[in-house]
C-alpha cells in the first residue's frame, strides 16, 4: 500500500510538473502584455513615418495599460533599425514600424533582411506618389505629359528622393508600364520631397514624383499642379486629382507605406492580440482624424494581407531597381 501510494505521489507530481510546464508560456501570452513594449522606428524623430508611431503607440498604450515607449534607431538608410526590430526576442515586447525600404535594401545589396525576416501584424497607411508639374507647365493633364515625355525622351528631369528612392522608382516603374526605359527621364537627386519641390516652383526640374501630401505647401500656395496619382483609386483628401489609369489607362499603383511588425516566429496569440488591438486603432476617430490632418492615406490589412502585400511590392521594386540599374543581387 505504501509502495502503491509512493507511486501515486511520484505520477501525480509528475504529471503536475507538466501541466505547469505546458501551460506556463500559455499563462504568459494570456497575461500580455504586463511590461513596457518597445516600438522602434527606423527614422528620425519629427518625420512622417516616427509621427505615425507615435499615435499608434500612445493609442495601442490606452489599449494595453502599459507604456509603449517609441525608439528611434536610425542609419545605413533604414537597415540600423529594420534590423533592430528583427532581432529582437520573439515575445511582443520589441514590434516596430516597418516601411516600404525593407522591399528595397536587399535588392540594393545593403543587407540580407526582407519582408519574410519578421512577424507582420498590421499595414497601416501607404501614400502613393503624385506626378506633380510646375503651376506654369504647358501639361495640363497626364496624357500631355505623357505624351511629350515618349516624343521627347531625356529631354524633362525629374525628382522627388535620392537615387535608388521610392520616389525615384516610381517614376521608373511609371514609365516601364509606359513601355519607355528608365532614363526616359533622367532622375536629379535631391534630400527629400520638400527641397524637390522648391526646386520645381523654382524651374530647376520638370517633374516631382512624391506623395501628394509632401507636395501639399505648393500646391497650396499655387506654385505646383499635381496631374496624377499612381494608385487604383483617387485618395479623397485631394479628390481632384486623378488616377493614372482614369488619365492613361495604365493599371500601375505603388507608394510609400508603413505597418507594424515584430520579430519572426513570435507566438501566434500575441501576433493576434496585437493585430486586433491595431485594427481598433485603425478605425478608431483619434487615428483617422491624426491621418487626414497631415494627409496621410490610411490603409489596412492583417497580418496575412500585410504579407502578401510585401511580397507583391518586393517583387514590383525588384523589377524596378533591375531597371534603373540599381539592383546589386538577382
Amino acid at each position: 500500500m505504501t509502495k502503491l501510494t509512493r507511486r501515486s505521489l511520484i505520477i501525480t507530481a509528475a504529471g503536475a510538473g507538466a501541466a505547469s510546464a505546458l501551460s506556463a508560456p500559455a499563462i504568459a501570452q494570456a497575461a500580455y502584455p504586463s511590461r513596457p513594449i518597445t516600438l522602434v522606428v527606423p527614422w528620425g524623430a519629427g518625420g512622417g513615418t516616427d509621427a505615425t508611431a507615435r499615435i499608434v503607440g500612445a493609442m495601442l498604450e490606452k489599449e494595453f495599460g502599459q507604456p509603449v515607449n517609441v525608439v528611434n534607431r536610425t542609419g545605413g538608410s533604414g537597415v540600423v533599425g529594420h534590423s533592430a526590430i528583427a532581432t529582437g526576442a520573439p515575445d511582443g515586447y520589441t514590434i516596430g514600424m516597418i516601411t516600404v525600404e525593407i522591399t528595397m535594401m536587399h535588392w540594393q545589396g545593403l543587407t540580407e533582411l526582407a519582408p519574410t525576416s519578421y512577424t507582420p501584424l498590421a499595414l497601416m497607411n501607404e501614400d502613393p506618389p503624385g506626378v506633380q508639374v510646375n503651376a506654369s507647365s504647358p501639361y495640363q493633364n497626364i496624357k500631355q505629359l505623357a505624351d511629350f515625355i515618349k516624343a521627347n525622351p531625356g529631354k524633362l528631369k525629374a525628382s522627388g528622393t535620392g537615387q535608388g528612392g521610392i520616389w525615384h522608382l516610381a517614376l521608373v516603374g511609371w514609365l516601364g508600364a509606359m513601355g519607355l526605359p528608365a532614363n526616359a527621364v533622367p532622375w536629379v537627386p535631391s534630400n527629400g520631397a520638400a527641397p524637390a519641390m522648391q526646386d520645381l516652383a523654382a524651374g530647376g526640374i520638370d517633374i516631382v514624383t512624391c506623395s501628394v501630401p509632401e507636395a501639399k505647401a505648393m500646391l497650396d500656395a499655387g506654385r505646383a499642379r499635381s496631374l496624377a496619382i499612381m494608385a487604383p483609386a483617387r485618395n479623397p483628401q485631394f479628390a481632384n486629382v486623378p488616377t493614372l489609369n482614369e488619365g492613361l489607362g495604365i493599371n500601375y499603383s505603388v507608394g510609400a507605406w508603413r505597418g507594424i511588425g515584430a520579430p519572426k516566429n513570435l507566438p501566434a496569440p500575441i501576433a493576434e492580440k496585437l493585430t486586433a488591438s491595431l485594427k481598433k486603432v485603425s478605425e478608431s476617430k483619434e487615428f483617422i482624424d491624426f491621418m487626414n490632418a497631415r494627409g496621410f492615406g490610411m490603409k489596412w490589412a492583417d497580418g496575412a494581407g500585410f504579407a502578401k502585400f510585401m511580397a507583391d511590392g518586393d517583387a514590383a521594386m525588384g523589377v524596378a531597381m533591375k531597371a534603373a540599374g540599381l539592383a546589386r543581387q538577382s
